[in-house]
């Protein structure tokens, strides 16, 4: 490999470059932000998590770790009902790669929003609604997008 002035390496690949590639996996998250939508809209677990795959690996938004469906989904049911993190949210794509094909990875913010429709804005105050940003991995299987991957970080002050 060829370093560059810069030291980055000359031949380092542009992954998503697959213009198909990228316009499937952008499709499949707005799919999947509609049904997070959904889900935080009508405190409803079963909606958000509709399409997370069985054996989904998430990390919470404070530093937990949590291994398949059967564990995660009975927390976001709880959390849901409790409203944890915000009574209204606008969630928003930031970013979406397709490094392959029936692959997508994607930044999704969540924005929490007082009863007033407007940004809560970030807070220390861990008890508080906050925003959090996540990275989602998508993999299409028979033709279906699945959740494989989650990681929540909140939003805090600079």
């Amino acid at each position: 490999m060829k370093p560059t002035t810069a030291g980055h390496q000359s031949n380092r690949p542009a992954l998503s470059a697959d213009k198909s590639n990228l316009r499937e996996a952008t499709d499949a998250v707005a799919r999947f932000v509609e049904e997070l939508q959904a889900g935080w809209d009508h405190h409803d677990a079963d909606l958000s998590n509709r399409h997370f795959a069985t054996d989904i690996i998430w990390g919470s938004p404070f530093g937990a770790s949590v291994d398949g469906y059967a564990e995660l989904h009975p927390i976001h049911a709880r959390l849901k009902r409790s409203a944890r993190g915000g009574n209204a949210s606008r969630f928003e794509i930031v970013s979406v790669r397709a490094p392959a094909p029936g692959v997508a990875v994607a930044q999704v913010r969540r924005v929490a929003l007082g009863s007033d429709g407007q940004t809560i804005e970030p807070s220390h105050d861990l008890t508080a609604s906050f925003s959090e940003m996540a990275l989602y991995v998508l993999i299409r299987r028979d033709g279906v997008w699945w959740v494989v991957a989650g990681q929540n970080t909140p939003i805090r002050p600079a």
